[in-house]
């Protein structure tokens, strides 16, 4: 059987793709991988559809056995994963016999290791995708987490084997994840309600460093350092939010909005995380630093275009030309 066992779960493993949008209005958060990028390039060294779902392993990994040859990935943060005493390399292409036992051990850096098994994993979208929605208990492996026991079905129709692969040295593929004492600069642009702060609010929060705090998720980091107090005025109509929204509410304490953020939100948007920047948030540990760096949208756009040229100049590296079997 295609398939791989679960012998330890880890500490949070979870099924997560692209996420889930068009069901906002009714209240379904978009989901996915918190790390998109990362998420994005196992699956193109897996030789896998940008839209299959990747294992995000958080900090202590799981212990699995591949019941059959297998193709794997893993990128984003470095969990010291290894089959036997071979440590296994990040951001290659792995071919795994069949009985491969993969083991994570020691953290060395980043918060979030993507696991890509060619074929990705069988199991049902759900609203069109196969994200873990733990709050709601649905999408994924049964809507939840990784337990000791549990067997997931791998892809069929797709040969299990792919030429080796390792990233060009020119293109700068990895997510640079944050030293954990260092204080990490984080790019950011005004959000819609930037005008109720006063102008030294802004220079504060360019200039402070915050810490996230031990109560942040999926949903929304929590921040801790100096309050961003707001000028006096009436309360704000409830409204949409996104990836990266940076909210403070009434204690001033800045939250950044999160892959499984609230459909809509009424404390004030005082800026947005650049979307290039998200994976580097998405792999910051609590106690982390990191001091926000004000950018132009224009900026922000140019980053992240630049990000997905980098993107797509690695499929054919990877995959082949267009209409080369993979």
């Amino acid at each position: 059987m295609n398939s791989i066992t679960v012998l330890k779960p880890g500490a949070q493993t979870q099924l997560q793709d692209e996420g889930r949008y068009g069901w906002q209005r009714f209240g379904v958060p978009v989901g996915g991988a918190m790390d998109l990028w990362s998420h994005r390039v196992a699956n193109l060294l897996a030789g896998n559809a940008a839209d299959e779902a990747t294992l995000e392993i958080l900090l202590t990994g799981p212990s699995l056995r591949f019941e059959a040859a297998a193709c794997i990935a893993l990128c984003g943060a470095d969990l010291s994963a290894q089959v036997g005493d071979e440590p296994l390399p990040m951001y290659e292409r792995i071919q795994l016999p069949a009985g491969a036992q993969l083991d994570f051990g020691r953290r060395v850096n980043g918060l979030r290791c993507y696991l890509a098994v060619r074929g990705g994993f069988a199991v049902p979208p759900v609203m069109g995708s196969r994200s873990t929605f733990v709050r709601g208990g649905f999408g994924g492996f049964q809507g939840r987490a990784l337990r000791k026991g549990d067997v997931l079905p791998i892809g069929a129709g797709q040969p299990a084997e792919l030429p080796p692969a390792v990233l060009p040295e020119d293109i700068s593929v990895p997510v640079p994840l944050a030293a954990a004492q260092a204080v990490t600069p984080v790019r950011m642009v005004p959000g819609e309600h930037a005008a109720l702060f006063a102008p030294e609010v802004h220079a504060l929060m360019a200039q402070a460093t915050y810490q996230l705090s031990p109560q942040s998720d999926r949903m929304g980091y929590r921040l801790e350092g100096p309050a961003l107090p707001r000028l006096p005025g009436g309360e704000l109509i409830s409204e949409g939010v996104s990836f990266g929204t940076v909210q403070v509410p009434p204690d001033g304490q800045p939250i950044v909005l999160m892959a499984e953020r609230q459909s809509a939100g009424g404390y004030p948007k005082i800026a947005h995380v650049a979307s290039v920047d998200l994976p580097l948030l998405a792999q910051m540990a609590p106690r982390q630093a990191l001091r926000f760096v004000p950018v132009t949208l224009a900026q922000a756009q140019a980053l992240h275009l630049e990000r997905e040229r980098q993107l797509q100049a690695l499929r054919p590296l990877l995959l082949g030309p267009p209409g080369a079997p993979t």
